[in-house]
């Protein structure tokens, strides 16, 4: 019995000692934190403009850069709604650059307005978006990763270390004013940023009227999507995709999520389009997979949307938006779709395959126009 008494004795010792040290340690425990230290800016000496880093590209041939190389810009872009995804663009006087980070909600770390320096030894110069023809034309050199799969010239600065040792950030000297940019100084399809200095740069684009008139295809654009059977399978497999597009698509919003998507499938009004490429409809039809009236065989994702517009002299101009911003559902103004309003636009002027597409930081920077 005395045993007993001795270790109960000794186990509200070691409570109490607990207890005291609980106590001792509390104001560390649930007291205020130091700030973490903040990180100073920097300034480097820069080697090359940007037009001068995209004209060291060649169509077709990514490079690893084994230079020391230096650019840098002011960031001109936000992904705080959505519309940009894993990556920011710079610009200086010579043009824009995207800069493929790998991470989401950079706004809260490169800032509108910041100045950023690029150390690009080794890492990749590459293109998105090239197609051969005479019909369509370059897309956009920027700058990445190499892409272990070869799927893509480019990919993203994934880790820490990768983005710490080669994005450098500055002071921020002011958020980049947008200029307007003339119908004739428009950049055409074989233009780069080595060629045309507004290409990457934010922008404003006036007097935008619905739809386009593809000459080549003798045919009317409004509206275009990209759907996949799985997207798990190869995005470039012919039997995997449909190309929503035309002038009957239906698609009246910026772009749709992934419950406008479902809400458009099962509608039924896709259900004609063929699956396949535009010379490979061998595949059957949207309406095919419809089963029990929920397409079980096609994904329902969301879905980044071109939606088509023209210069007063007929020049296209798609407005890019992705499914995931925020404003992806947002309807386009009834005025605009029918015709009588035009819009301006503000945003990255980018090409794709040859054509001028332009993506906006927010909603705002899209303002119909009084006639």
């Amino acid at each position: 019995m005395r045993a007993r008494h001795i270790f109960f004795i000794a186990a509200l010792c070691a409570l109490a000692s607990c207890q005291s040290l609980r106590e001792e340690f509390q104001p560390v425990v649930t007291g205020k934190y130091d700030d973490p230290a903040k990180k100073s800016t920097v300034t480097m000496q820069t080697t090359h403009t940007i037009a001068a880093l995209a004209s060291r590209y060649k169509t077709g041939s990514p490079w690893t850069m084994d230079e020391n190389i230096v650019i840098s810009g002011i960031v001109s872009t936000s992904d705080k709604t959505g519309n940009f995804y894993k990556s920011f663009y710079i610009q200086d006087e010579t043009g824009g650059m995207e800069i493929k980070m790998g991470k989401n909600g950079l706004y809260n770390d490169y800032l509108p307005g910041q100045r950023i320096y690029v150390d690009c030894r080794d890492l990749c110069l590459g293109m998105y978006g090239y197609k051969a023809g005479s019909s369509y034309g370059m897309g956009m050199v920027q700058v990445g990763f190499a892409d272990p799969t070869g799927e893509y010239e480019t990919s993203y600065l994934e880790t820490s270390l990768l983005i710490d040792s080669h994005i450098f950030k500055g002071a921020v000297e002011g958020e980049v004013k947008p200029v307007i940019v003339p119908e004739s100084q428009l950049p055409g399809n074989k233009d780069t940023q080595a060629t045309n200095s507004f290409i990457g740069k934010l922008v404003t684009v006036e007097h935008l009227s619905y739809g386009w008139y593809d000459s080549w295809y003798k045919e009317n654009n409004e509206a275009f999507v990209l759907l996949y059977l799985d997207s798990n399978r190869d995005k470039k497999l012919s039997s995997n995709r449909i190309f929503i597009s035309g002038s009957s698509t239906g698609i009246t919003t910026w772009a749709m999520s992934k419950e406008k998507m479902k809400e458009y499938l099962c509608s039924g009004i896709w259900d004609d389009v063929h699956i396949g490429n535009a010379n490979d409809y061998t595949y059957g039809t949207v309406g095919d997979h419809r089963g029990d009236g929920t397409y079980p065989d096609i994904e329902k994702a969301a879905g980044s949307v071109s939606q088509y517009f023209s210069t007063p002299g007929g020049i296209c101009v798609q407005v890019r938006t992705s499914g995931y911003s925020r404003f992806a559902d947002t309807e386009i103004p009834s005025d605009v779709l029918s015709g009588k309003k035009k819009i301006s636009v503000t945003g990255i002027l980018a090409l794709y395959q040859g054509k001028i597409q332009m993506t906006v930081n927010s909603p705002d920077d899209i303002k119909v126009e009084d006639l």
